[in-house]
């Protein structure tokens, strides 16, 4: 694949902002992350998305809405031989997210692009054997936005709904390539009604907060063109008593293991 065909066309960088920034780290310190100090900040999710994408070496992944570079650092750190390209439309994150990519000495294996990734706008489409993505949790209209603009942007859907995101997915997919995303539990009829058309081989994986208390977030995996059954795994219990991590969270958390949606 050329530079171009990969990467597509970038937004105007000058559009961007001065933020207020602070370094940050996940996986234990393994990654390290400048972000913004007010607005949208990295929790857990991004980390569990990187460790849900089944990448191994010379895979070409793509982290579509990439954000400050969580997810694709947190893959790099668990498999560093992958190859990722960062899409955002936000300038702002999209210049974050460059110089995480050098902090972390991955800016040979992390390419970062400020470009609108639910556009078609590229006559020849990327092809990617995965593609990874954090898609806002909110349907637009649905709930108050916040006051801060890249905060909302994260949280809410403003640039497309569910369908655009899971449409420029299967986009930029190679044939037989996988999509992983992790989502809002309370719309997972809304992801796969969005899916059951184009994929097979779905596989859900609930992120339970603690013993017996409902999921919040899923991890899904799925495979366009396949006809695999869909199938619903046991999930991660998060919590143990007095609300720390399980070991299996730790595990992923703090040391970069994988979820194996197999």
């Amino acid at each position: 694949m050329t530079g171009d065909v990969l990467h597509g066309p970038e937004l105007d960088p000058e559009t961007r902002t001065e933020i207020e920034t602070g370094e940050s780290g996940l996986l234990d310190g393994r990654v390290r992350l400048q972000q913004p100090l007010a607005g949208y900040r990295v929790a857990i999710d991004p980390v569990f998305l990187a460790a849900a994408t089944p990448a191994v070496s010379g895979s070409e992944v793509l982290d579509l809405g990439c954000g400050v570079g969580a997810a694709a650092l947190c893959l790099l750190a668990r498999v560093p031989e992958c190859r990722i390209t960062g899409w955002d439309i936000q300038p702002d994150m999209v210049e974050l997210a460059r110089q995480n990519a050098a902090l972390n000495d991955c800016s040979d294996r992390f390419r970062v692009v400020c470009r609108d990734g639910l556009c078609r706008d590229i006559e020849q489409h990327a092809r990617f054997d995965l593609v990874m993505t954090n898609p806002p949790y909110q349907a637009a209209g649905t709930s108050s936005a916040s006051p801060h603009a890249g905060k909302a942007r994260a949280h809410q859907e403003e640039d497309g709904d569910l369908w655009d995101w899971l449409n420029a997915a299967f986009y930029c997919l190679r044939p037989g390539g996988y999509l992983t995303l992790i989502h809002r539990a309370d719309r997972l009829h809304d992801l796969l009604s969005g899916l059951r058309e184009r994929c097979g081989d779905i596989t859900i994986h609930p992120l339970w907060p603690g013993r017996g208390r409902p999921a919040r977030r899923v991890l899904l995996r799925a495979r366009p063109g396949s006809r695999a059954p869909t199938r619903l795994l046991p999930g991660l219990e998060l919590h143990g008593p007095e609300q720390h991590f399980t070991a299996d969270a730790e595990a992923i958390l703090r040391h970069a293991g994988a979820v194996t949606l197999d």
